[in-house]
Protein backbone atom coordinates (compact mmCIF):
# COMPACT_ATOMS: atom_id res chain seq x y z
CA UNK A 1 0.00 0.00 0.00
CA UNK A 2 1.27 3.07 -1.24
CA UNK A 3 1.73 6.17 1.31
CA UNK A 4 -1.18 8.24 -0.23
CA UNK A 5 -3.40 4.69 0.07
CA UNK A 6 -2.51 4.70 3.59
CA UNK A 7 -2.92 8.37 4.84
CA UNK A 8 -6.62 7.93 2.91
CA UNK A 9 -7.36 4.73 4.90
CA UNK A 10 -6.72 6.93 8.20
CA UNK A 11 -8.99 9.75 6.67
CA UNK A 12 -11.88 7.31 5.95
CA UNK A 13 -11.25 5.42 9.64
CA UNK A 14 -11.28 8.91 11.58
CA UNK A 15 -14.57 10.60 9.74
CA UNK A 16 -17.38 11.35 11.72
CA UNK A 17 -20.83 10.51 11.12
CA UNK A 18 -22.73 13.51 12.16
CA UNK A 19 -26.22 12.17 11.26
CA UNK A 20 -26.08 9.83 13.35
CA UNK A 21 -24.30 11.24 16.60
CA UNK A 22 -27.25 14.26 15.66
CA UNK A 23 -29.77 11.13 16.29
CA UNK A 24 -28.26 10.04 19.23
CA UNK A 25 -28.59 13.16 21.05
CA UNK A 26 -32.34 13.80 19.73
CA UNK A 27 -32.81 9.91 21.31
CA UNK A 28 -31.32 10.99 24.46
CA UNK A 29 -32.63 14.23 24.97
CA UNK A 30 -36.21 12.58 24.42
CA UNK A 31 -35.77 9.71 26.72
CA UNK A 32 -34.62 12.09 29.24
CA UNK A 33 -37.49 14.41 28.72
CA UNK A 34 -39.99 11.56 29.37
CA UNK A 35 -37.68 9.95 32.27
CA UNK A 36 -38.46 13.52 33.75
CA UNK A 37 -42.32 14.38 32.95
CA UNK A 38 -44.85 13.23 35.74
CA UNK A 39 -47.49 11.16 35.32
CA UNK A 40 -50.76 12.17 36.01
CA UNK A 41 -50.55 10.91 39.90
CA UNK A 42 -47.35 11.98 40.15
CA UNK A 43 -48.48 15.66 38.40
CA UNK A 44 -51.47 15.41 41.57
CA UNK A 45 -49.01 14.94 44.05
CA UNK A 46 -46.40 17.77 43.72
CA UNK A 47 -49.23 20.19 43.19
CA UNK A 48 -50.91 18.85 46.48
CA UNK A 49 -47.28 19.42 48.23
CA UNK A 50 -47.22 22.30 46.31
CA UNK A 51 -50.29 24.00 47.74
CA UNK A 52 -49.58 22.66 51.60
CA UNK A 53 -46.48 24.46 51.43
CA UNK A 54 -47.86 27.81 50.05
CA UNK A 55 -50.55 27.66 53.04
CA UNK A 56 -47.89 27.21 55.37
CA UNK A 57 -46.25 30.11 54.66
CA UNK A 58 -47.09 32.90 56.95
CA UNK A 59 -49.08 35.85 56.05
CA UNK A 60 -47.12 38.85 57.14
CA UNK A 61 -49.65 41.34 56.62
CA UNK A 62 -51.84 39.30 59.10
CA UNK A 63 -49.31 38.49 61.68
CA UNK A 64 -48.37 42.22 62.28
CA UNK A 65 -51.74 42.89 62.31
CA UNK A 66 -52.17 40.27 65.26
CA UNK A 67 -49.14 41.00 67.01
CA UNK A 68 -47.71 44.34 68.64
CA UNK A 69 -43.93 45.61 68.94
CA UNK A 70 -43.10 46.09 72.23
CA UNK A 71 -39.88 47.50 73.99
CA UNK A 72 -39.27 45.13 76.98
CA UNK A 73 -37.09 46.54 79.85
CA UNK A 74 -36.20 45.45 83.58
CA UNK A 75 -37.82 47.42 86.34
CA UNK A 76 -37.33 45.68 90.19
CA UNK A 77 -36.52 42.53 88.82
CA UNK A 78 -39.65 41.60 86.78
CA UNK A 79 -39.89 42.26 82.84
CA UNK A 80 -41.80 45.50 81.54
CA UNK A 81 -43.15 46.17 78.50
CA UNK A 82 -44.68 48.95 76.24
CA UNK A 83 -45.61 49.47 72.51
CA UNK A 84 -42.76 50.72 70.44
CA UNK A 85 -45.28 52.95 68.75
CA UNK A 86 -45.53 55.28 71.99
CA UNK A 87 -41.63 55.19 72.70
CA UNK A 88 -39.60 57.94 71.13
CA UNK A 89 -36.29 57.09 72.19
CA UNK A 90 -34.34 55.23 75.37
CA UNK A 91 -31.95 57.61 77.22
CA UNK A 92 -29.48 57.80 79.48
CA UNK A 93 -30.72 58.69 82.92
CA UNK A 94 -28.23 62.41 83.53
CA UNK A 95 -28.44 65.30 85.77
CA UNK A 96 -31.71 64.74 86.98
CA UNK A 97 -33.21 67.50 88.89
CA UNK A 98 -35.53 66.83 91.51
CA UNK A 99 -38.52 68.88 91.91
CA UNK A 100 -40.69 69.70 95.35
CA UNK A 101 -44.33 69.91 95.49
CA UNK A 102 -44.91 67.13 92.74
CA UNK A 103 -45.95 63.44 93.50
CA UNK A 104 -44.12 60.50 95.19
CA UNK A 105 -43.79 59.20 91.25
CA UNK A 106 -42.21 62.24 89.47
CA UNK A 107 -38.54 61.90 90.66
CA UNK A 108 -37.77 64.98 88.57
CA UNK A 109 -36.85 66.55 85.30
CA UNK A 110 -34.42 66.20 82.66
CA UNK A 111 -32.81 68.45 79.91
CA UNK A 112 -33.13 66.27 77.02
CA UNK A 113 -31.54 68.42 74.39
CA UNK A 114 -33.00 71.52 75.40
CA UNK A 115 -36.55 69.78 76.27
CA UNK A 116 -37.66 69.49 79.58
CA UNK A 117 -38.83 66.25 80.44
CA UNK A 118 -40.57 64.88 83.49
CA UNK A 119 -38.93 61.39 84.94
CA UNK A 120 -41.55 59.04 86.04
CA UNK A 121 -40.43 56.15 88.66
CA UNK A 122 -43.62 53.69 87.68
CA UNK A 123 -42.58 51.64 91.02
CA UNK A 124 -43.85 54.12 93.17
CA UNK A 125 -46.74 54.62 90.36
CA UNK A 126 -47.56 50.92 90.58
CA UNK A 127 -46.85 50.42 93.97
CA UNK A 128 -43.76 48.26 93.71
CA UNK A 129 -41.20 46.90 95.57
CA UNK A 130 -38.63 49.60 96.01
CA UNK A 131 -35.63 47.12 94.72
CA UNK A 132 -33.35 46.64 91.64
CA UNK A 133 -30.50 47.59 90.65
CA UNK A 134 -28.37 50.21 92.22
CA UNK A 135 -28.51 52.56 89.55
CA UNK A 136 -31.14 53.28 87.49
CA UNK A 137 -29.25 54.38 84.36
CA UNK A 138 -31.98 54.56 81.73
CA UNK A 139 -35.20 56.48 80.98
CA UNK A 140 -37.95 55.39 78.41
CA UNK A 141 -39.36 58.48 76.96
CA UNK A 142 -42.76 57.85 75.95
CA UNK A 143 -44.61 60.59 73.23
CA UNK A 144 -48.15 60.62 72.22
CA UNK A 145 -49.81 64.25 70.38
CA UNK A 146 -50.42 66.05 73.84
CA UNK A 147 -47.92 64.47 76.29
CA UNK A 148 -44.28 63.05 76.68
CA UNK A 149 -42.56 61.88 79.12
CA UNK A 150 -40.16 59.70 80.46
CA UNK A 151 -40.08 55.95 82.91
CA UNK A 152 -37.54 54.95 84.33
CA UNK A 153 -35.42 51.19 83.87
CA UNK A 154 -33.10 49.10 85.57
CA UNK A 155 -32.36 48.10 81.95
CA UNK A 156 -33.34 47.19 78.32
CA UNK A 157 -33.82 44.28 76.96
CA UNK A 158 -34.55 44.84 73.86
CA UNK A 159 -37.11 45.36 71.30
CA UNK A 160 -39.71 42.57 70.28
CA UNK A 161 -42.99 41.60 68.68
CA UNK A 162 -45.75 39.54 71.30
CA UNK A 163 -48.80 38.01 69.34
CA UNK A 164 -51.77 39.83 71.20
CA UNK A 165 -53.20 36.19 71.45
CA UNK A 166 -50.35 35.59 74.33
CA UNK A 167 -51.20 38.75 76.32
CA UNK A 168 -53.81 37.80 79.02
CA UNK A 169 -56.17 40.08 79.67
CA UNK A 170 -54.89 40.85 83.60
CA UNK A 171 -53.32 39.50 86.48
CA UNK A 172 -55.57 38.21 89.46
CA UNK A 173 -53.38 39.64 91.73
CA UNK A 174 -53.12 43.12 90.35
CA UNK A 175 -55.91 45.63 91.40
CA UNK A 176 -56.74 49.04 91.07
CA UNK A 177 -54.48 51.17 89.50
CA UNK A 178 -51.99 48.80 88.86
CA UNK A 179 -54.49 47.15 86.39
CA UNK A 180 -55.68 49.94 84.87
CA UNK A 181 -52.38 50.60 82.89
CA UNK A 182 -52.26 47.26 81.86
CA UNK A 183 -53.00 45.62 78.54
CA UNK A 184 -51.91 42.44 80.22
CA UNK A 185 -49.30 39.50 80.57
CA UNK A 186 -47.27 37.15 78.43
CA UNK A 187 -46.80 33.73 79.05
CA UNK A 188 -43.45 34.59 80.04
CA UNK A 189 -45.07 37.05 82.73
CA UNK A 190 -44.01 40.28 80.84
CA UNK A 191 -46.19 42.67 82.26
CA UNK A 192 -47.36 44.89 79.22
CA UNK A 193 -48.19 48.12 80.07
CA UNK A 194 -50.79 50.43 78.34
CA UNK A 195 -48.58 53.83 77.02
CA UNK A 196 -52.08 54.87 75.60
CA UNK A 197 -53.22 55.09 79.33
CA UNK A 198 -50.33 56.35 80.61
CA UNK A 199 -49.98 59.46 78.31
CA UNK A 200 -53.56 60.30 78.44
CA UNK A 201 -53.92 60.02 82.15
CA UNK A 202 -54.65 63.67 83.74
CA UNK A 203 -52.56 62.02 87.28
CA UNK A 204 -48.94 61.80 85.12
CA UNK A 205 -49.89 65.63 83.21
CA UNK A 206 -46.52 66.81 85.45
CA UNK A 207 -46.51 70.02 83.55
CA UNK A 208 -49.82 70.94 84.71
CA UNK A 209 -49.01 70.20 88.69
CA UNK A 210 -45.75 71.84 88.67
CA UNK A 211 -47.57 75.40 87.02
CA UNK A 212 -49.93 74.90 89.82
Amino acid sequence: MSASQHASGKTKLAAIDWAEVRARLDAAQAAGEQAWTPGADEARRILRERALALAAEPDTTQTLAQSIEVVEFLLAHERYAVESSSVREVYPLENLTPLPCTPAFVLGIVNLRGEIISVIDVRKFFDLAQTGLPDLNKVIVLESADMVFGILADAIIGVRRIALADIQPSLPTLTGIREKYLKGITPERTVVLDAGKLLADEDIVVQEQMGA
